[in-house]
């Protein structure tokens, strides 16, 4: 079904003399239902599209198929973009989105410092010792406290970069390990 080119000039009136404001009650569909291209979609074709265009967020955790090896990856990653990912222009300085979001005043650190005890997680979920873990969370909440301090704490972030010691002390661990 096509307009014609009076149509699309000077609409034509409603015919109700109540406005152009059409009402609906309950499921019911005034007309049939069109894509696109102006063919008539069939009601039960819809609602099988419905039923096959859905999200499967109960087949587990998207993140649990990874080899270790890619999951010390993207602990590297994370630890980088947290740390050392910006150089500021002008020296050699780098830093990473953990000073960034660190300037938002307590909520930033309590960010930054949930990512971080994340990465901790990662790691007694690689095999870490205790020991590891210990040392890795003493490094989390010196950044932690330290980072609380306005502008001071901030630039400790920068310069003591947490995360990076954390990624370097487990692959220290985990380059004394035998291989499977």
């Amino acid at each position: 079904m096509t307009m014609s080119d009076d149509d699309i000039i000077a609409p034509r009136r409603s015919r109700s003399a109540s406005g152009s404001r059409a009402t609906f009650s309950g499921r019911e569909a005034r007309g049939p239902i069109i894509d696109q291209e102006g063919h008539e979609i069939r009601p039960e074709t819809l609602e099988q599209g419905f039923r096959e265009f859905r999200f499967e967020f109960g087949q587990g955790n998207p993140f649990g198929n990874l080899t270790r090896e890619q999951r010390i990856a993207r602990l590297e990653a994370i630890a980088k973009l947290l740390d050392v990912a910006f150089i500021l222009p002008g020296t050699n300085i780098r830093y990473g989105i953990d000073g960034l979001i660190g300037l938002i005043p307590v909520v930033g650190d309590i960010i930054t410092t949930a990512i971080s005890l994340w990465l901790v997680r990662e790691a007694r979920a690689l095999g870490a010792p205790w020991y590891i873990t210990a040392r890795m969370l003493g490094n989390v909440a010196v950044d932690g406290v330290f980072g609380l301090v306005p502008f001071a704490g901030d630039a400790f972030d920068v310069m003591f970069r947490a995360n990076m010691r954390n990624v370097r002390l487990l692959q220290r661990w985990l380059e004394k390990q035998p291989r499977i």
